[in-house]
């Protein structure tokens, strides 16, 4: 059995139409949720960042420390996790890179990626960043969309 991360249909949205909002530069931002028994992961909320990355954020995201703090912080006061991270990929495949693998640091959580093709949102795929003998990798996801 593959597991999928759920989101609701209105979160899937929005986190589509922040790549859309921020065309041609990758935009950024925290799923919180739950992780369950078997190890699937549903999103209750979708935490728009900005995107702190100068060098070259047409291509390259960063989440500033201080903000991850703070929405890791209230994720917890509220019963929830953070259990992933999105971004989007402008005028690109909604793949990872070898940059998005590098800078992967949540083992366990899921990577959504959105390309926005032309400023218009067209593909959304979920990887769950792993790790195994200290070699940290990406495995495709199911992405669950539900309507409520």
């Amino acid at each position: 059995m593959t597991l999928a991360l759920r989101i609701p249909r209105v979160l899937y949205d929005q986190l589509r139409q922040h790549g859309e909002a921020t065309y041609p530069h990758e935009c950024c931002g925290v799923l919180v949720g739950e992780f369950d028994e078997a190890g699937g992961k549903a999103i209750k909320a979708v935490v728009l960042c900005g995107n702190t990355r100068t060098d070259s954020p047409q291509n390259r995201y960063h989440i500033s420390p201080s903000e991850l703090v703070r929405i890791q912080r209230e994720a917890l006061l509220a019963g929830h996790d953070i259990v992933g991270f999105y971004h989007s990929h402008p005028d690109h495949p909604a793949h990872w890179s070898a940059t998005d693998l590098d800078e992967a640091h949540w083992t366990g959580c899921s990577y959504v990626i959105t390309s926005v093709e032309k400023g218009r949102a067209v593909l959304t795929n979920s990887f769950m960043l792993l790790e195994q003998e200290e070699a940290k990798h990406f495995e495709d996801e199911g992405l669950d969309v539900v309507e409520q």
